[in-house]
C-alpha cells in the first residue's frame, strides 16, 4: 500500500529537509522516504533533502507501507468507527476492550479488530495508535492508517482530548490539580502522588452533582499513567469502579471515565476535524437512583460530530 501527497512550497530556497521538518516529519520518516528512489520527487525527478526548492515547486511524497503487524491475530470483534478516511479512524472503544494485545488479552483487543477489517479488505494492516486508553476507559481513540499520517498526529500539537469522569462527592465548580505522580515504590503497575514524581496537571469543571457523584469534564495538561483516576483520589474525590485507587468503592465493574471529545487536524489537509462521544448509560446511572435513567436523559454530551 502506498499513500502518495503533494505539497505547494512557498518559500525560495529552503532545503527539503527543512521544509519537510517544518511540516511535522520526523527524521525517521525522512530517512525512509530517502530510502526509495519515488519517495521525494518534484515534477517526477529525484529529489535530495539537501536540494533546494523554489516557490511554485510540488514536493511529491510516496510512502510505501511497512511489514504487517503480524503477531496481531484477527478477530472478529464489533468495531464502533466513528470517522475513517485515507489516513486514520477514529473508533468510540467500550469499556472492557483493551487498545492492543498483551499478556491476558491476546485476541480480544481493537487491534485484533481491526486486523480483521484489513484482512477483509486484502489490505496491509500495520497497528498505530495515536494515543492510547485503559482497558476499562470507553471513548474515543485515534488510529493512524499509514506512517506519514501516524508521524503527523503523534506530533500535532492541535490535538485536543476531554474527558467525562464521574466522581464520588461533590467537587468544587472548577479547579486545576497540579500534583507529580511517580510509580508506587514495588509496584509495576500502581501510581500515586509523590514528591519526586512527573510534574502532572489536570484541569476539570463539574457538571452536575446528584445521587452523591459529581460529573466532571476534564482535560489533561500532561499525560501521565492513570492521571485522572490517581489525581481525583488524591484530593477524594476517587472514581466509582476504580479497583485500583478506590477499591471500596462500588461503581459498574469498571472505572468511571470516559473519553468523550476529540478534536485535531487532519494530518495532510489540516481541515480542522471534531469528535464526541456521548455519556455511556452504564456511567450516566450512577449519576441517578432510577436505574431506568440513561444518558440521553441528561441531554450530555449531545451526539455531535
Amino acid at each position: 500500500m502506498i499513500r502518495e501527497v503533494q505539497l505547494r512550497v512557498e518559500t525560495d530556497g529552503v532545503t527539503v529537509e527543512r521544509f519537510l521538518r517544518s511540516r511535522g516529519l520526523s527524521r525517521h520518516l525522512l530517512t525512509i522516504l530517502k530510502a526509495v528512489p519515488d519517495g521525494m520527487t518534484v515534477d517526477g525527478a529525484h529529489v535530495r533533502t539537501v536540494d533546494r526548492l523554489r516557490a511554485g515547486d510540488v514536493l511529491a511524497l510516496r510512502v510505501y507501507e511497512g511489514a504487517a503487524s503480524g503477531r496481531i491475530a484477527p478477530a472478529a470483534l464489533p468495531l464502533d468507527i466513528v470517522y475513517e478516511d485515507e489516513d486514520l479512524f477514529v473508533i468510540n472503544k467500550p469499556a472492557g476492550m483493551a487498545v492492543h494485545p498483551s499478556q491476558g488479552n491476546r485476541e480480544d483487543t481493537v487491534a485484533n479488530a481491526l486486523a480483521q477489517l484489513y484482512a477483509g479488505r486484502a489490505e496491509t494492516f500495520v497497528f498505530r495508535a495515536v494515543g492510547r486508553l485503559d482497558k476499562n476507559t470507553s471513548g474515543l481513540l485515534l488510529l493512524a492508517k499509514n506512517a506519514l499520517s501516524g508521524c503527523l498526529l503523534d506530533g500535532q500539537r492541535e490535538t485536543c482530548r476531554e474527558y467525562l469522569a464521574v466522581c464520588a462527592g461533590k467537587l468544587p465548580e472548577a479547579g486545576t490539580i497540579d500534583a507529580p505522580i511517580g510509580r508506587v515504590p514495588g509496584s509495576a503497575l500502581l501510581r500515586e502522588v509523590r514528591s519526586d514524581g512527573k510534574r502532572a496537571v489536570t484541569h476539570y469543571v463539574r457538571l452536575c452533582c446528584r445521587n452523591g457523584y459529581s460529573l466532571a469534564r476534564v482535560r489533561l495538561e500532561t499525560g501521565r499513567t492513570h492521571q485522572i483516576r490517581v489525581h481525583f483520589a488524591h484530593i477524594g474525590h476517587p472514581l466509582p469502579g476504580d479497583f485500583l485507587y478506590a477499591p471500596g468503592l462500588p461503581g459498574t465493574g469498571r472505572h468511571a471515565l470516559h473519553a468523550w471529545s476529540l478534536s485535531f487536524r487532519q494530518p495532510v489537509t489540516g481541515e480542522p476535524l471534531r469528535f464526541r462521544a456521548p455519556l455511556p448509560d452504564d456511567l450516566a446511572a450512577l449519576l441517578s437512583p432510577r436505574p431506568e435513567n440513561t444518558a440521553a436523559s441528561f441531554g450530555y454530551p449531545p451526539h455531535a460530530r
